[in-house]
């Protein structure tokens, strides 16, 4: 089974065979929502907007904790793959572009971030060189190549804390920094995800330039934001659709 977990503007999936959906308890507490299990053509998938139905979650508040346990634990998922929004930073990144990125930055404070917080249960830690699991990122490439989606092959995701959109000098301190996108839910994602030992990878649409390029050189207008973002996630949908026909 392949999780799908929605971010901004990816609330469900039009093109998903709705089998039923499921209310689910963890250790955590509550998931985003309800999961959604069905299938895209032969592929058994479940479904879980991040932000909540109605995208009334915060990115500091997603329970991310209960999100992976829930498709993980309670759905038995075998995979995740990630759909978030995030503002270009490297030159060829601009608005509309897709990209599957390869490596992470984590500047969040505050967020419940691991499985493993003590008491009797004995400490683990967990490799994280490669934050995305390789042959999920390869069939991501691959289902864009079959579906004649341009997907740029890696960037350097910097999660940083939302809601906020980031300052001009935050965005050249991310740059100086290394980071080629910035987003807000990147982290502690991908990290729980690889306590469960479960394969992540992430699709991001870049939706605007991050504060002080392009056209974000003065402000970022949000009005725009929108239209990009709808036009990117029917390329996102795609993507996925062919990412499940490869099953």
């Amino acid at each position: 089974m392949l999780a799908i977990i929605g971010g901004s503007g990816l609330t469900q999936l039009a093109y998903l065979e709705i089998a039923r959906r499921e209310v689910v308890r963890t250790p955590f507490g509550e998931p985003s929502g309800a999961l959604t299990h069905g299938r895209i053509g032969k592929q058994e998938v479940v479904f879980l907007a991040r932000h909540g139905h109605n995208h009334t979650i915060p990115p500091h508040r997603v329970n991310y904790r209960a999100n992976i346990w829930a498709l993980v634990k309670a759905a038995g998922a075998a995979g995740i793959v990630s759909v978030a929004s995030v503002g270009g930073i490297r030159a060829d990144l601009k608005p509309g572009a897709l990209v599957v990125p390869h490596q992470i930055l984590d500047y969040t404070w505050g967020r419940p971030h691991t499985f493993f917080d003590g008491g009797e249960a004995p400490v683990v830690h967990v490799d994280f060189t490669e934050p995305y699991d390789r042959a999920l990122r390869e069939r991501l490439l691959c289902a864009g190549e079959a579906a004649a989606v341009p997907l740029a092959d890696g960037a350097v995701y910097a999660t940083t804390q939302g809601p906020r959109l980031e300052s001009a000098a935050e965005v050249n301190k991310l740059e100086r920094d290394g980071a080629d996108i910035v987003g807000m839910t990147g982290m502690p994602e991908a990290a729980l995800a690889r306590e469960l030992e479960t394969p992540y990878a992430a699709i991001c649409a870049v939706a605007n330039w991050g504060a002080g390029r392009g056209d974000s050189a003065e402000a970022i207008h949000f009005d725009r934001i929108e239209a990009v973002l709808q036009e990117s996630l029917v390329q996102v949908r795609r993507v996925i659709e062919h990412l499940c026909a490869a099953v």
